[in-house]
């Protein structure tokens, strides 16, 4: 008997898109609704709006104050969360399957937040006091000034976050007018993973979010440049150095990004070539390699924690794996290393439906429709070393790239 495909969607006349896996062999469900909007979304004086829209819409609906949320999900035994990100926000559950529709509901009626007043400049002291306390971490601030030179002249070069003065002149109008723009249905998605009945979803949606007024919303995002350079900043109270090498690589949509994800496990993973030869001799505490990944761009970023008079050291150590991995062939083990960490991964998240919706949501967001488990282990047992010498010839990882220094050191020296 032939199977029936996993994955259903449906889209409602006001543009909400619905898509659902159904996964027979478990016994919960996960949904959540994907606004697809996030930092660089933003005009710069309500950088960091997206994020505190997000603190926002847990704070008072029309049918339920935000005591009233916390209580109705307590009741579900569910677990609400949330995270917002430089291009989506996401508003996501899991419950016992049986319960998805009360889930659903309660996430729906989330995205018609009314912004409750005296809600406002409470959550915005919150906020303050998240980017006050990420000026604390040496590794924020060193992303932080990542993202502001790789992506400078971009609205991808501000911090989720925000800033300061924007979040504390940011009134609620303002807010209201991103919010009505930027969380129609028509800039919607909503996905489910689960033991759930497609048909039974869309019904659920077109009762809840079927009377939302579409906006009619055309997102005007262009790719950044991916720019080259040196920078440092020189911050006292900090004990340590961060050093960062920066580099374009292939984005979400390029049929190259699981190839060039599995470079950086092999480069910065576990038991990775960073971690022996640079953190097993001394070098660094930490150190590693990981894609910061959007659907129009992507960087390849190697890192590493040292002392600060060791700063120079650890950069030729850097630039020496990514000299070496670019201009001699991957070992078969290293690589088989990788997949057989990649097969186990999704086996594992397979069988999790909060894992699931994580996987979709980005399947559907940023290359129009999702992968079976399959169809994702497919891609993994395509990468060998001839894949990923063609990746790193035409996403080069042994040039100048963009280093960043953050520490107590002021090295390289400003000019």
């Amino acid at each position: 008997m032939r199977m029936s495909p996993p994955f259903s969607s449906h889209t409602l006349s006001n543009g909400l898109k619905i898509v659902v896996e159904h996964m027979p062999g478990v016994n919960t469900a996960a949904a959540g609704f994907l606004a697809r909007t996030g930092a660089r979304d933003e005009v710069p004086s309500l950088a960091g709006v997206s994020h505190f829209l997000e603190h926002m819409c847990f704070k008072g609906t029309p049918n339920r104050t935000a005591r009233q949320i916390n209580l109705d999900f307590d009741n579900l035994g569910g677990h609400p969360n949330a995270f917002t990100s430089q291009d989506r926000t996401l508003y996501h559950a899991v419950t016992r399957a049986s319960d998805v529709d009360k889930q659903i509901d309660i996430l729906a009626d989330m995205m018609r937040s009314t912004l409750v007043p005296e809600e406002f400049e409470t959550e915005k002291q919150t906020v303050l006091n998240e980017i006050a306390m990420s000026h604390d971490h040496l590794e924020y601030v060193a992303f932080d000034l990542v993202l502001d030179k790789v992506f400078a002249g971009h609205s991808l070069r501000w911090p989720v976050l925000g800033y300061e003065d924007a979040i504390a002149a940011m009134s609620r109008d303002q807010m209201n007018d991103y919010f009505q723009q930027h969380y129609a249905p028509d800039n919607m998605i909503l996905l489910c993973a689960g033991n759930v009945d497609p048909q039974q979803v869309f019904t659920t949606a077109g009762r809840c979010c079927g009377q939302w007024e579409p906006s009619g919303l055309r997102r005007k995002r262009r790719p950044p440049t991916i720019r080259t350079g040196i920078a440092a900043k020189q911050v006292d109270r900090f004990n340590q150095q961060v050093i960062a090498l920066c580099f374009a690589g292939p984005p979400a949509v390029d049929t190259m990004h699981d190839t060039a994800e599995a470079t950086a496990i092999i480069l910065g993973g576990d038991n990775s070539r960073l971690f022996w030869n640079v953190v097993q001799t001394g070098l660094s505490s930490r150190a590693g390699a990981w894609r910061l990944e959007y659907e129009d761009c992507a960087m390849l970023i190697l890192f590493g924690i040292t002392e600060p008079q060791n700063a120079e050291k650890l950069t030729d150590a850097l630039r020496a794996e990514a000299a070496r991995i670019s201009h001699e062939p991957v070992a078969d083990h290293e690589i088989q290393r990788v997949k057989n960490k990649q097969r186990t991964g999704l086996a594992v998240e397979g069988e999790s439906p909060p894992h699931r919706l994580n996987q979709i949501t980005d399947d559907v967001d940023y290359r129009g429709r999702p992968r079976t488990v399959e169809q994702r282990v497919a891609q993994v047992e395509a990468i060998s070393a001839r894949t990923i010498s063609e990746c790193l010839e035409r996403y080069p990882i042994d040039g100048d790239g963009y280093l960043i220094s953050v520490g107590p050191r002021d090295w390289p020296a400003s000019s």
